[in-house]
């Protein structure tokens, strides 16, 4: 995670004991201010840690990007800002409380653990070092942050293995219920394949504006009017923020799509283009590269799938279980 206030401000040395009533405040002062401007103040304390606001807005700035693009109310907006914001800060306090064991059981990462695993990423995904510095780059990390985040992965992962994954067994009961009470799910299965080109405005864009996005979408169905491959047009660099842009959207099941991407992709053939969708956060084409249809899965293809679905969900469930009784083992307060 950034910290860019601590490159900048040094706080003042706090010592805090017991139940804290205080806030760290970095003041900022000028000719006609009688008081201080408080930018960051604790938000939570988690044992002989803290979680600073910073730290918490630090955490929320993607999300909250990405909540401002949906077409919510204002009201709506800020009702959900603030789940967000709670949710966030319970998601961090987990995350303390899972490096204060690491610390405690000196479980570590090596640096041959990380960059394995950055080879397995890139190798996955197709990615050269370029590639991959590029597209950290457009989420607005570096390298080096990249690679931090990649070793507090591992190691609460091999917090995970050490605390949880031993102690957890499937049965082939377990596995044969399952597909029992999912028959449908191995049933024959249609896919879509989908790829768009897209253009955004935001949800506050005048007439103009939408007009302008609207006839630089025409111009790209033309091209694909006169036999200009959907594939070609999406791969093109956009030439300004405000062209369209294409993505491999990947596969999808009709189920898994919106109401209206449904009813009409569910009409569309292989190789076959939608006109333009108008949608709440823009203008698009949809583009149906492939449909896929898979067999049915008897219970013996399906076997191993489901163990390891079975396997996650048991996981998950002894993780939450796991955090809950360290919760009540520790000492925690979060500060409104």
């Amino acid at each position: 995670m950034k910290c860019l206030l601590n490159k900048i401000m040094k706080f003042f040395p706090l010592i805090f004991w017991g139940a804290l009533t205080f806030s760290v405040a970095v003041f900022s002062f000028n000719a006609h201010a009688e008081e201080p401007l408080i930018i960051d103040r604790i938000v939570a304390v988690v044992n002989d840690e803290i979680i600073t606001l910073f730290d918490l807005n630090q955490t929320l700035r993607p999300y909250e990007k990405n909540l401002r693009a949906q077409d919510y109310s204002p009201e709506a907006e800020r009702e959900n800002l603030f789940k967000l914001r709670s949710e966030l800060l319970d998601n961090m306090i987990d995350q303390k409380l899972a490096d204060q064991q690491i610390k405690k059981y000196k479980i570590e990462a090596s640096e041959q653990e990380i960059n394995m695993t950055i080879e397995r990423i890139k190798e996955s995904r197709s990615l050269t070092d370029e590639d991959l510095r590029a597209k950290l780059a457009e989420e607005g990390l570096t390298i080096e942050e990249f690679q931090e985040n990649l070793k507090q992965q591992l190691l609460r992962s091999k917090l995970v293995n050490r605390e949880i994954k031993s102690k957890i067994a499937i049965t082939d009961e377990e596995i044969e219920k399952y597909y029992n009470d999912h028959i449908e799910k191995y049933a024959t299965e249609t896919k879509y394949h989908l790829w768009n080109l897209f253009i955004r405005f935001s949800r506050t864009a005048d007439e103009s504006e939408r007009q302008m996005a609207f006839e630089k979408m025409q111009t790209i169905l033309n091209q694909l009017k006169q036999g200009r491959s959907f594939e070609s047009l999406a791969n093109e660099t956009p030439a300004s923020p405000k062209s369209p842009e294409g993505a491999d959207l990947g596969l999808y099941r009709l189920d898994e799509l919106s109401p209206q991407l449904q009813n009409i992709v569910k009409e569309m053939k292989e190789g076959q283009y939608s006109s333009i969708l108008n949608t709440t956060q823009g203008y698009q084409i949809i583009y149906v590269q492939k449909i896929v249809v898979t067999d049915s899965k008897t219970f013996s293809d399906a076997q191993t799938e489901i163990e390891d679905i079975l396997y996650n969900e048991a996981i998950n469930n002894r993780y939450k279980t796991w955090l809950s009784e360290l919760r009540q083992r520790s000492h925690i307060r979060v500060i409104k």
